[in-house]
């Protein structure tokens, strides 16, 4: 199996520390609806995670839930409700869209909120080694102190501003900077008006009891210490113990907008604190463009699972269509290739419920594909793959069971697709058909054909005999 790793900036063949793979995916910051760009994202890591399983990997996933940033408090103090109403409404919405997609549920999903103690006992130890230090405002990471910074996003030294601090979650991606690992309270909330925090029903973001001042932990102390919580070294801030789990986290993956800061970051504050290599592999999957441009709110093209449910189509549509293009490589969505995808989908349906019971399967077609995911996830082979297949003149029942193989992949709920029935009088009209057709009376069999694709019947003649599908049509009729 090969998979492209920013670290090194190659394609490299992915060989495990240990029997299980230790996977972790950056999750939701759970203060809106997740909009189509991440999603890409999502199911970029569950092809992955997917393909892992295929290769007959054990993979153990963490995706964490991010439900203290200041984008959370921000709204919370907007609306004049308490965080956790925010974080609890789009986490709920966040796991029904997960599963409208057919992404694979992660094995843990740990909660910043539920993993406060692991982040002090991290920021201690940097504090304890050097690597950070305490302002006036929060504990900071100091950047200078760790010579590695960069080695993933590849920025020089040369950018850095020299003692510069940032307090935000998000900033200024061209220049390093020392970053917040602990924010004293009401820190990050420069841009709300005092007059809103004095009126809000709470006062200020919530904080917490730390033996360096009380406050709550930064956007990147909270992936470092819930990934190496699962995955890598285990904190005990009861018993002060490190315990080895994992020398090294295998696979971690994100979206390429977290790149810098938020993984360089990561590296730097978790191999900062123990002294050891954090991860093997960063997997990144690139952005989704709309209409040929970034999302932005300014646009009006920020556009949620709700919103192409709205517009008639299927969210597994939206994943097929994540599948027409390489991970690695930007995608522009538009409704039109949205509505491509659907006609796919449905096809590919309709072709697989016309299938007979499933038998020995094509083996050079399912070699193919395999080959295809195992060179850095080619989906897009994958799926030309899977059509040429599906459009070849195998028996029916050897591509059912190849195509159930191959969507062990693809994820598109194939194997939840029953055999179609024939409409009344089509089974009588095929079997006619094919008489006429022997006897050489070809005109008389056209016009037949014709009915039967009136009824919502397409037959294909093939070497071994007529081939039938129920239509689109059809299916909607008897959903009516």
């Amino acid at each position: 199996m090969l998979l492209y790793n920013f670290l090194s900036r190659k394609v490299e063949e992915f060989k495990p520390i240990g029997k299980t793979v230790g996977l972790y995916t950056c999750g939701p910051t759970v203060y809106d609806f997740v909009h189509i760009g991440n999603w890409r994202t999502f199911v970029f890591e569950d092809i992955l995670k997917r393909v892992l399983t295929f290769n007959g990997f054990e993979a153990r996933h963490v995706m964490n839930i991010t439900d203290i940033e200041d984008k959370i408090f921000k709204k919370a103090n907007e609306q004049k409700v308490d965080y956790k109403e925010i974080t609890s409404k789009f986490e709920k919405a966040f796991f029904n869209d997960l599963m409208k997609l057919n992404i694979l549920a992660a094995d843990f999903y740990p909660r910043a909120s539920d993993s406060i103690d692991l982040m002090i006992d991290l920021i201690k130890t940097l504090l304890d080694k050097g690597y950070a230090y305490k302002a006036d405002d929060g504990v900071y990471f100091s950047v200078e102190k760790f010579k590695d910074y960069g080695k993933l996003s590849g920025l020089e030294k040369s950018q850095l501003k020299k003692g510069a601090r940032v307090n935000d979650d998000e900033y200024d991606k061209e220049n390093w900077a020392d970053f917040a690992l602990w924010k004293f309270p009401s820190t990050s909330l420069r841009d709300i008006s005092v007059q809103a925090l004095r009126t809000s029903k709470r006062e200020g973001e919530p904080s917490w009891p730390a033996p360096f001042g009380e406050g709550r932990p930064g956007w990147h102390i909270e992936c470092s210490a819930m990934s190496m919580a699962e995955l890598g070294e285990t904190f005990d801030p009861a018993e002060g113990l490190r315990v080895d789990r994992f020398r090294t986290i295998d696979i971690h993956a994100g979206g390429v907008d977290l790149l810098f800061p938020h993984h360089e970051n990561e590296i730097a504050q978790s191999e900062a604190a123990t002294g050891k290599e954090f991860v093997r592999v960063f997997a990144e999957g690139e952005h989704l463009l709309i209409e040929g441009q970034k999302m932005a709110k300014s646009l009006g093209n920020i556009f949620t699972i709700g919103d192409v449910i709205k517009n008639g189509f299927e969210p597994l549509a939206l994943r097929y269509l994540f599948l027409t293009a390489h991970y690695r490589s930007k995608l522009n969505f538009t409704w039109e290739s949205l509505k491509a995808a659907q006609n796919a989908l449905d096809n590919l349906k309709e072709v697989v419920a016309s299938y007979e019971n499933r038998a020995i399967g094509c083996a050079q077609y399912e070699g193919d594909f395999r080959e295809a995911v195992n060179n850095d996830l080619d989906m897009p082979k994958a799926v030309a793959i899977m059509w040429e297949m599906v459009k070849s003149n195998y028996p029916t029942s050897a591509k059912h069971q190849s195509i159930l193989v191959m969507d062990k992949v693809l994820g598109l709920g194939l194997s939840e697709i029953k055999k179609a029935k024939l409409p009344k009088g089509a089974k009588e009209l095929i079997e006619k058909r094919e008489k006429l057709r022997e006897d050489g009376k070809f005109s008389q069999a056209d016009k037949i054909r014709k009915e039967l694709k009136f009824m919502g019947v397409e037959v294909e003649d093939t070497e071994s005999g007529p081939v039938w599908k129920v239509t689109s049509r059809e299916l909607q009729n008897k959903k009516k």
